[in-house]
Formats: structure tokens, sequence, C-alpha cells
């Protein structure tokens, strides 16, 4: 039914949207070609947006004030609509990354020195006002379809008057001192409890994309475990800048103190591309970008750009070997099925062995992902020792069967029986 060269030129159609580093699109059980069938796991893809949390938009380094996102404009609480609009129209529940010192309206940060550019002297009160709330809101009613993920306090490390780079790691890989960066991790959930925005998050974007994987040079806990004794279970940034890359285990993803640790790979834009026009390739499992990238110039016009990235971004729900990640935790489970479980086409049957996936710590791996069977006729599909929670056809020239399956505990097999 697939011949090897139409399977070929299919597969360079799904891979001119995404060049993945290394060779993570050809895992060894993503994707079986039998005679009549194609079976793939496909590789999940998270909307993962740094820099949220402004209020001032000025890039102030060269004050040795933060980065912050280098627009000419204040953010407004309709930039926080937009993340939740992109994730409403998708279905999906994109991860912002965001940093919480201008939220402070009861000075707290004071007793943080290191986390701010005023350090003891340290006065917020310009910013504080009914827009907190305004967008306070939108967060906490838009659950759904909007991840407040942990980036940092003030992004940046003061020592007296000056900053380095970054609050968590040097530009070395070192980790801020244990008890700074304790301090620095109680005060977050202290301005997250200010507002009410929820519990401590459960994953992470490192500042500057700054981090070790596993300790840095003369500690003896990393940062994973810190985070981890806090309920972090995932962390995502690019493995261009990682310091102990040689350390991670699966390429496209490490296990570090059982936190996974995901290569976000390249972003489309230089984070103050503002607004900025998707249309380039992607280049890991996951769409980064910062929060300029997503805006307009007039926040009245926001919609603007977020429809870009709609349209963008859906298409790859239709790919054979690709879907959009309905959130974080759903991203790891699919993406170490994508990795580590194997397919094998005997027939009529699909068998999925998960014997490489459970050697992964925790529950990644153990629950639900998806799986998507190419046929050239309608089929039935049978499973055993598995269970199908939901099916989608998708019908063009060929049949694309969806399915969404819930493995059964203990269960290191499982097949599907294809049924003509």
């Amino acid at each position: 039914m697939i011949s090897r060269r139409k399977f070929l030129r299919q597969t360079a159609g799904i891979t001119a949207g995404l060049t993945i580093q290394g060779n993570y699109l050809s895992a060894a059980g993503s994707v079986f070609v039998g005679k009549n069938y194609e079976v793939f796991i496909p590789i999940p893809l998270q909307v993962v947006i740094d820099d949220v949390g402004w209020w001032s938009g000025e890039d102030g380094h060269e004050k040795q004030e933060p980065y912050r996102t280098g627009i000419n404009r204040k953010h407004v609480p309709a930039d926080y609509q937009a993340i939740a609009d992109l994730g409403k129209a998708l279905g999906i529940r994109p991860q912002a990354a965001t940093i919480l010192c201008e939220w402070d309206k009861e000075n707290i940060l004071r007793d943080v020195p290191s986390s701010t550019w005023m350090g003891r002297n340290w006065d917020n009160s310009g910013w504080v006002g009914p827009w907190m709330e305004e967008a306070a809101e939108i967060i906490r009613s838009n659950q759904k379809y909007y991840e407040l993920t942990l980036h940092g306090v003030g992004h940046e490390f003061w020592e007296g008057e000056k900053f380095t780079r970054a609050e968590w790691h040097d530009r070395n890989g070192h980790m801020r001192p244990r008890e700074e960066v304790e301090k620095h991790l109680d005060y977050y959930e202290k301005l997250l409890r200010q507002h009410n925005l929820g519990l401590f998050p459960k994953s992470f974007v490192p500042a500057a994309f700054l981090h070790s994987f596993g300790p840095s040079e003369g500690n003896a806990t990393s940062l994973a475990l810190i985070l981890k004794r806090r309920g972090v279970d995932y962390i995502n940034t690019p493995f261009g800048s990682i310091f102990n890359k040689e350390r991670v285990q699966y390429g496209i993803f490490g296990i570090d103190d059982d936190v996974m640790t995901v290569d976000r790979g390249r972003d489309e834009f230089s984070w103050m591309t503002f607004p900025g026009d998707p249309s380039k390739e992607l280049t890991g499992p996951t769409c980064g970008m910062h929060w300029p990238n997503m805006l307009h110039p007039d926040p009245l016009r926001n919609s603007e750009v977020v429809k870009k990235w709609i349209d963008y971004l859906r298409p790859f729900n239709d790919k054979q070997n690709m879907m959009l990640a309905p959130d974080s935790v759903y991203f790891q489970h699919q993406l170490a099925h994508h990795t580590l479980t194997k397919i094998n086409l005997k027939g009529n049957i699909i068998e999925l062995d998960f014997s490489a996936t459970d050697n992964l710590p925790a529950n990644i791996g153990r629950k639900e992902f998806t799986v998507k069977i190419i046929t050239c006729k309608p089929v039935k599909l049978k499973p055993a020792g598995i269970k199908i929670l939901s099916r989608e056809l998708k019908k063009g020239k060929e049949f694309m069967y969806v399915l969404k399956l819930m493995r059964k505990p203990d269960k290191s097999k499982a097949i599907i029986n294809i049924l003509t």
C-alpha cells in the first residue's frame, strides 16, 4: 500500500516543518513502516513562552536592571490574555515562564537583596495597581489554557549594585550559593501567594538558559534535586547552553535527579523580536519563544499576532509524526514513548514494547500517550493489554487514526489488532 519511496517523500514533508537536532525523529520506536500500514508514536510539540511577568518592557541591563522583554511599551493584562487565547484556540496549555519581582505589592524582596537591582532599598510601588488583579484573574480563570512556569524572581543575580547572569547559575555553569537559591524559591512562592496564583509550579525554564545538568562544580546537590523537593518534575532549556550535557542519557532529554530535562532547541526569533511572524523550521520538541514574539505594539491588536501563531501551530496536529502536546505532563509521557517505546508490525498486529521506557523513573511513560496509524482504507482497531481512551479518524488521500492510549499497570507489552 505505502511504498518506501512514498514514505520517504512523506517523511521529508514532515521534517520540513521540524528539524530535530541529532537524530530525534528516527528514534528506534517512533515509526514503523509496513506493507499496508504506517504506525507512528508522534513527537510532541510543547509551546513555551519566556519572560512573562514583567510590567515594564524596558531593557534595563545598561543601568544594572534586568533585560526584561525589551519592548517600547508597558505590559498590560491583555498580554496575559494573549497566552490564554493561544491555548484556548489550539486546545493546549502553553507554559508561561514567569518572572515575579514586579508583582511584589508588599516589598518583601527587600529581604532578598540578590534578587533585584535595588537590593535592600527595593520599592515596587510604581507597579502596584488594579492591573495586577486583572491579570491575576486572567491566569486563575484560564488554568486549562495557561501554565505558570518558574523562570525567576528577578532573572539576574545582584551582588551589591551590579548583576551577573543569571539567577540560578552563572556563566561558568556554577549554581548560585544554595542558601540564596532556596531563598529565591521561598520568595517566589510568597509572591504567588500575594496574588493567589496557585501552587508552586511543576515546571521550570532556567533564566538566561544557564543551567547545569546534575551538580555543578563545587556542589554536591543539583538544582534539579532542589526543585524536585518543591514539586518540580520538568525542566525545559536548550542543550546548546547547558553545562555537563555529556551526562544526558537519551539525547533529546535526560533524567536529572528524577527530573525530566528536555532539549528546547533553538527559538525561531531573537528574544526581543516584536512582533514575531512565525514561518521557520523548529529545532526541537519545543516551540520556544519570548513574550514579545506573540504580542503587538498596540495591545488591543495582540489577537492579530496570536492568530499568526495559531495558524502556524495548528497544522502540526495533522502531521503523521507530530502532535501538539495538550499540556506539559502529556508532553513528557509522549516524548518518552516517542524516544524509547518500540513498535513492531507483524501482519495486522501492532506490537508495542515498553521495556526501555519503563527504565525511566517515577511515572514517566506509565500513563497516557498517542499513536497514529495510517491505512489505505477504513479498519477496526482492537487492543489487548492496553486501553483506547479515544480515537479520531482524519480522512485525506489515506486514513489517519489518532489513538489516545492508556497503559495498563504492570504490562510491559501490548498489541493493537487491525481488523479489515
